[in-house]
């Protein structure tokens, strides 16, 4: 009995020891190292933090490191200078506790945005957004809605006819219906293409035939540029997707442009309404680039062959991962009045180091006192205002919260970056 009460007593000191060491300083700063990081080459980046005099240093020939103390802890740097993936030892008072994988990829620059920017989106087809019933001498009938044609679907094709345009659209029915011909209508749902069989009916009282759909054929609006790669000319933009204000499904884009914009005038957000920038569109000729794809992360394209004004930034700068983004002051670079580029204080509450593509990266809040009085915060329009940390550029606003416009969302530049094609995260930079 006495020899089995022995053995507990031990048992329970070594169980008290263990935990004591897991919670104490030393392991709890081995464990918040990383298992593996990407950095950029020949740029100083993060790797951990520790409380004060833990003497883990960084051995490795080609990544040197260094160390920033204050009163709180103490945060150890590294800079890689070779490209590739190694692999970095952290050692303590000399003995090796933990090893790193690091991979390293091209130093990545770009140009960070904040112009204002009209919006011109065509779609692919024409887009239905509405039923409407005709009169006709024997009842009201919705010839589309009845051949299952739903709102959100895209009409590509009529009679094997590709459409671009409303106006396609109203020749191809008049003359089907003034025939009394059948229409072969092709469509696009949710990536699917489907046929439907339909004919059209002549309204009472009237000449024209109709299909008893509402189509649209182009979108616009107000946004801002994030980013532009200087040397491929290729740009990214909003930070979301742009979808039909009506079907609420993103617009399939068959082509457009953006054209330099004026802000006129801002409504300001508040509780339960977030607010929009109201400007005027330039001329055509003011075209600054193209629009060659709409995605989860914003507009994509191609710049032509002019000069984007920039009092702020007209310099290449680095980009960040999303491990890389604090907590902390930032700034971001948005229009609120004419075409000024202005920089404001805000700040980054969270932020997800997220590996994979995802959206809604990082939470900001506004707190530049010069911007909460002319905007009220976030508004609409303001999606795809760079956000710059540490000098370098990490995201791009992307929604206000509804109930509170001093806050909202973000996403992290690499995925806007990787949609545009010049850079993919965690597998190295692209040719421009």
């Amino acid at each position: 009995m006495r020899g089995e009460k022995l053995r507990k007593m031990v048992g329970v000191v070594l169980l008290m020891f263990l935990v004591s060491l897991t919670f104490s300083g030393t392991v709890k700063d081995i464990l918040s190292i990383p298992n593996e990081i990407t950095v950029f080459e020949g740029i100083k980046t993060e790797l951990f933090q520790t409380t004060q005099n833990q003497d883990l240093k960084v051995n490795h020939n080609s990544i040197s490191y260094s160390t920033l103390q204050d009163k709180k802890a103490e945060t150890t740097f590294i800079t890689a200078e070779e490209m590739g993936e190694q692999e970095m030892t952290v050692t303590k008072n000399g003995f090796p506790v933990k090893h790193v994988n690091v991979n390293v990829l091209p130093r990545m620059e770009v140009i960070p945005g904040g112009q204002s920017i009209g919006v011109k989106l065509n779609t692919e087809g024409v887009l239905v957004v509405g039923h409407h019933l005709i009169s006709t001498t024997i009842g009201n009938e919705s010839p589309g809605e009845k051949a299952g044609i739903e709102v959100g679907d895209m009409i590509v094709k009529i009679n094997n006819e590709p459409i671009q345009h409303i106006t396609e659209v109203a020749n191809i029915v008049q003359k089907a219906g003034e025939g009394n011909q059948p229409l072969s209508v092709e469509i696009k749902r949710n990536h699917e293409t489907y046929n439907k069989q339909l004919v059209p009916l002549k309204a009472k009282n009237e000449h024209s035939y109709r299909l008893g759909l509402y189509i649209r054929d182009s979108a616009a609006g107000v946004g801002t540029l994030t980013f532009h790669d200087p040397v491929s000319q290729k740009y990214g933009a909003l930070g979301h997707v742009i979808s039909d204000v009506d079907t609420q499904k993103p617009i399939i884009v068959h082509d457009g442009q953006i054209i330099r914009s004026s802000v006129t005038s801002i409504e300001k957000g508040s509780n339960g309404d977030p607010g929009e920038k109201l400007a005027s569109f330039k001329k055509p000729r003011d075209i600054i680039g193209n629009i060659e794809k709409n995605s989860a992360y914003g507009i994509f394209g191609t710049l032509n062959k002019v000069e984007l004004r920039n009092n702020h930034y007209d310099q290449k700068m680095p980009i960040t991962m999303a491990h890389e983004v604090k907590e902390g002051p930032a700034k971001i670079l948005t229009v609120v009045n004419g075409e000024d580029i202005e920089e404001f204080d805000i700040e980054v509450v969270s932020s997800v180091p997220q590996k994979h593509a995802a959206t809604k990266g990082m939470v900001i809040r506004v707190t530049d006192p010069r911007l909460l009085e002319a905007t009220g915060g976030i508004v609409q329009g303001m999606s795809g205002s760079p956000i710059i940390q540490d000098g370098k550029l990490i995201g791009a606003v992307t929604h206000v919260f509804v109930n509170d416009p001093t806050s909202g969302y973000g996403c992290h530049i690499s995925w806007m970056l990787e949609e545009a094609g010049i850079f993919t995260p965690y597998s190295g930079a692209k040719a421009s």
